[in-house]
């Protein structure tokens, strides 16, 4: 039997911080004069109340999570704390029921991005910030949650990192707490310079927080249907340096603020990244002046290529314009660099690059052994040796990834939807990046106009996608209940 009270305390706790965090829309909306704040209110209350009663009830001392308590938390987490989070636009967005309430929670909670809401300007100021809020919590929970229980989970190969950052092994809980502050630390000072870098852009002070909010953590809701697209310009810019940073291993940008800057210009994920990024920002931008021949101020094409390119590799979802007029080679593109995503460790999403690498080394090894078979090809990573585990782990992700991506394709096709706009959809899902294309698609690019078993099917993917799909799927396991 399976102590579940390691596991409700601390989420008990989340729980409270969350409702906490309703204030702040609360104050927004009443400060305006907007009587919407009364939904804010009445839902902080009830999961202040909820996350205290469970906290109470389980109090304790817990210095050890043993490995199934590890995998119902964080399972846990992100089923909850969604469905708290989905209470104010249940009580106060128009016309927005369970379903949509719960998808759009979970699309904030898991950096996804997609919308239900077909008119976003039309809402209310304080429903705008509680979506960043969605975005930005979530954001922070998934780096701690990379960091503490996936290498201990040793899921999709993040035991690799377990030397690399923080040893939790036997003392989650403890461990927990310190790698939340220096993380938490990290987290603020990127957003705080987003804000103040957009406030000196020309941005409003509430456009500035909703935008850094949504791009610190690689999540993509924007306050207006144009998207980033309200703010063409330098700002554009800057939001690409600030989706980059948020992208890449936070554990770097530690190591960076105690001084240390050599890991993180040698870290050979990062490196690629970068390589990878500007790699198809040439092929975009070539196919689309060259072969489409699309004209125009030669700075506005690239500034359009590089941050739209950034802002689908990273997962954050942001647009500034409509992609789908690129050309097929380039949305191809795009949902390839969708399917790699950011650095493991950051709030990027997707398979992650460290993955591909470990991929491509096995495969190189592979080759070399048909070559000459007696010889031994040791693999290794960064200039460290890859051990059999961890190259298992990621091969058995890929495996899993990729065919819980095709079985979703199939399920989103049985709702009725158009094959290109289930192929965008179950592929924004899995890899948590937000842009859907395809007929059923509304203007300000939200499938407000999806059948409800499809909005469901994302909502389980998005849950997948960000919980790298092992984590969630073991608890399926009838032997997992039982050990």
């Amino acid at each position: 039997m399976i102590d579940i009270r390691p596991v409700a305390h601390p989420i008990g706790r989340i729980l409270t911080v969350l409702g906490l965090f309703m204030l702040a829309p609360m104050a927004v909306d009443w400060w305006a004069g907007d009587p919407h704040w009364v939904v804010f209110l009445e839902s902080g209350m009830l999961t202040v109340v909820t996350g205290v009663m469970i906290s109470t009830a389980t109090a304790g001392r817990y210095d050890h999570l043993s490995l199934h308590q590890a995998f119902l938390l964080t399972s846990g987490i992100w089923l909850v704390l969604p469905l708290f989070g989905s209470l104010p636009f249940m009580l106060g967005a128009p016309d927005a029921s369970f379903t949509d309430a719960m998808f759009e929670s979970m699309s904030g909670f898991t950096t996804t991005g997609t919308t239900v809401f077909p008119q976003l300007d039309d809402l209310a100021r304080g429903i705008h910030l509680w979506r960043a809020i969605l975005h930005w919590a979530g954001g922070l929970g998934i780096v701690v949650v990379a960091m503490v229980f996936l290498p201990v989970m040793k899921v999709g190969g993040m035991q690799f990192f377990r030397s690399e950052g923080f040893d939790t092994l036997g003392k989650v809980l403890p461990r927990a707490g310190e790698i939340a502050g220096q993380m938490t630390q990290l987290y603020l000072i990127l957003t705080g310079a987003c804000i103040v870098t957009y406030l000196l852009l020309g941005m409003t002070g509430f456009d500035a927080v909703v935008q850094a909010f949504s791009t610190v953590s690689t999540g993509g809701f924007s306050n207006y249907d144009a998207s980033f697209g309200a703010f063409l310009g330098p700002a554009e810019w800057a939001a690409c340096v600030f989706m980059i940073l948020a992208s890449i291993p936070f554990i770097r940008m530690v190591q960076l603020m105690r001084g240390q800057a050599r890991p993180l210009w040698r870290d050979t994920q990062v490196r690629a990244y970068l390589r990878w990024i500007a790699y198809a920002c040439i092929i975009i931008l070539a196919y689309r002046m060259l072969w489409l021949g699309q004209t125009g101020h030669p700075e506005e094409i690239l500034r359009e290529t590089v941050f739209n390119t950034i802002s689908t590799f990273s997962g954050t979802g942001f647009a500034s314009t409509d992609m789908t007029g690129w050309g097929h080679l380039s949305l191809t593109v795009l949902i390839i660099c969708g399917l790699i995503g950011g650095c493991t460790g950051s709030t990027g999403c997707s398979v992650k690059v460290f993955r591909y690498l470990v991929l491509f080394e096995a495969v190189r090894a592979q080759i070399r052994r048909m070559h000459s078979p007696h010889r031994v090809y040791p693999l290794r990573y960064d200039g460290q040796p890859l051990d059999q585990d961890v190259v298992d782990s990621v091969m058995a992700f890929f495996t899993l990834f990729f065919l819980t991506f095709g079985l979703l394709i199939v399920g989103l096709s049985l709702t009725g939807l158009h094959p290109r706009t289930a192929l965008t959809a179950a592929w924004t899902a899995i890899a948590n990046i937000g842009p859907v294309w395809g007929p059923e698609i509304t203007r300000n690019g939200s499938i407000a106009e999806f059948p409800t078993s499809a909005k469901w099917l994302m909502t389980f993917g998005m849950f997948l996608g960000r919980l790298e799909l092992v984590s969630v799927l073991v608890l399926l396991l009838p032997r997992f209940w039982r050990a």
